[in-house]
């Protein structure tokens, strides 16, 4: 499967942004899905994932009742919905895929498929 991640931009605090990742090649509903990111100089973190059908999902604790992750399937399309944007929330956005069930999804190492990474910059 190819992801290709879309939506970022430069928003000031406060604002909402929603990125979209496009699955392509193989249905997205064969994958659990989620969200990284990475600021400068860090490392790439967990934000959210989604399990394959939408029925769970799962955030860290920096985005809890900030984002929310969503997904159409009929659309092939992993959604990250971004408000009450914080400087913090600043970095390149990645959507992943998984084929692995039941599995530990703030590991990045359990993803095999990467979209290219989307800018998000929150001006204070």
């Amino acid at each position: 499967v190819q992801l290709q991640a879309s939506g970022g931009g430069l928003v000031q605090a406060g604002d909402s942004l929603r990125l979209s990742c496009a699955a392509s090649g193989r249905a997205a509903s064969n994958y659990n899905m989620a969200w990284f990111r990475q600021a400068p100089g860090k490392e790439r973190e967990f934000v959210a994932a989604i399990t394959w059908n939408g029925g769970s999902t799962y955030y860290a604790d920096p985005v809890k009742g900030r984002f929310i992750i969503s997904r159409d399937n009929a659309k092939n399309t992993m959604y990250l919905q971004m408000d009450s944007l914080k400087s913090e929330d600043t970095a390149v956005y990645y959507c992943a895929a998984t084929s692995y069930g039941n599995w530990n999804y703030n590991l990045k190492s359990l993803y095999e498929y990467w979209g290219q990474g989307t800018l998000v910059t929150v001006s204070s």
